[in-house]
């Protein structure tokens, strides 16, 4: 008598489930679910179940439906971060159509001006391996326009579309290259069109990022080439600074080197052995010829090669904006005309490797 009683309790209790708000929907997706799962089970995969879009879908209407309760219990294949992942997308889409204006947004904050964006858009398109930050702090040495490089960086994003031929010079450029290339310093070497080796000495200015000079030689040096390269490096100028820095090469310690600084009256300072970033302008300033100048052109002899890094030398002290400067050059004039947006010319460098707008 009393189980039966206990078996009648379980019987209206179920009835009231059933009968009870999303009692019979609850039933049916369940079952529908573990359903699913099953066949999910039985596709020939020895290991985890590949699931498709479709099966993803479903379950996740079907799990709307059932009750939280039973959900955890029906779950054998889906993980509960997949159920979850589908929740949090539906509540934000929920919230999504509940609140949004239906109403179109206002316009924002006046955009940059059409010369503005044509300016922009033709640097890039004359110079294709200048950046974003490069390219407005050459807006605003010419223009005298303070511009950020986000701004920039979205101009280019919505109206420059690079060219096949973005990755260099043109052909007409290159041919035309043919033709004719405290103070640190440091040596580098460089192969001619005929693969000769060449030795270059630069010199900077450490305090300004000018450019003192360049000495060229072909083939193996030594102490009174050194000298030689120096000597032309520096000719033209005034004045001598008081200290010069050079790295530990064995090529310093020659006679004759020693005898031109004491002669000279320079006093030599020497790096931290084996550590590049104890010389960091004159090491950059390496990497900046090559990257920007001699991986884009040849030269034959070393004529040639003095007079294209002296083109390079005008450039970088009077043109090229540095982040180090904020933007400014290390030989700025003093009167430099200030160009206008509507009316302005392209002044050519390094053979019209490079082009930077000035006042027409």
């Amino acid at each position: 008598m009393r189980n039966l009683l206990v078996l009648f309790v379980h019987f209206i209790a179920t009835l009231a489930r059933l009968l009870g708000p999303g009692g019979v929907r609850s039933l049916v997706a369940e079952s529908l679910l573990l359903k699913h799962q099953l066949v999910i089970v039985n596709r020939s995969r020895h290991r985890s179940p590949n699931l498709s879009a479709s099966d993803r879908i479903l379950a996740g209407l079907l799990a709307l439906l059932v009750r939280p309760t039973r959900l955890l219990r029906s779950a054998i294949v889906l993980k509960p971060s997949t159920l979850l992942a589908l929740h949090k997308a539906m509540s934000k889409q929920k919230y999504r159509m509940l609140f949004s204006p239906d109403r179109r947004r206002q316009r924002g904050p006046k955009g940059p001006s059409a010369e503005l964006v044509h300016a922009v858009v033709e640097m890039k398109q004359r110079n294709p391996n200048w950046g974003c930050p490069r390219i407005a702090q050459q807006i605003a040495l010419a223009f005298h326009i303070q511009l950020d490089k986000d701004v920039v960086r979205r101009i280019l994003a919505h109206h420059y579309r690079p060219g096949q031929d973005s990755d260099g010079p043109s052909w007409l450029i290159f041919l035309g290259h043919m033709k004719d290339s405290l103070w640190s310093m440091d040596l580098f070497r460089c192969e001619s069109a005929t693969l000769r080796s060449h030795w270059v000495l630069v010199a900077m200015d450490q305090y300004t990022r000018r450019i003192i000079g360049f000495g060229v030689h072909a083939g193996k040096v030594d102490g009174v080439a050194l000298c030689r390269m120096f000597n032309r490096a520096i000719r033209g100028q005034r004045g001598m600074p008081k200290y010069v820095s050079s790295d530990n090469d064995p090529l310093y310690r020659f006679h004759q080197w020693q005898a031109n600084l004491r002669i000279l009256e320079v006093t030599e300072i020497k790096t931290i052995p084996y550590v590049p970033l104890s010389h960091p302008f004159v090491e950059r300033l390496i990497g900046t010829i090559r990257r920007e100048y001699l991986d884009h052109t040849l030269f034959w002899t070393t004529a040639d090669l003095e007079n294209k890094l002296l083109d390079f030398r005008t450039y970088f002290n009077n043109h090229r904006t540095h982040n180090s400067l904020e933007g400014g050059t290390p030989q700025t004039p003093v009167l430099r005309p200030v160009a206008n947006l509507g009316s302005f010319r392209w002044q050519s460098h390094c053979r019209a490797l490079y082009q930077t707008p000035a006042a027409a």
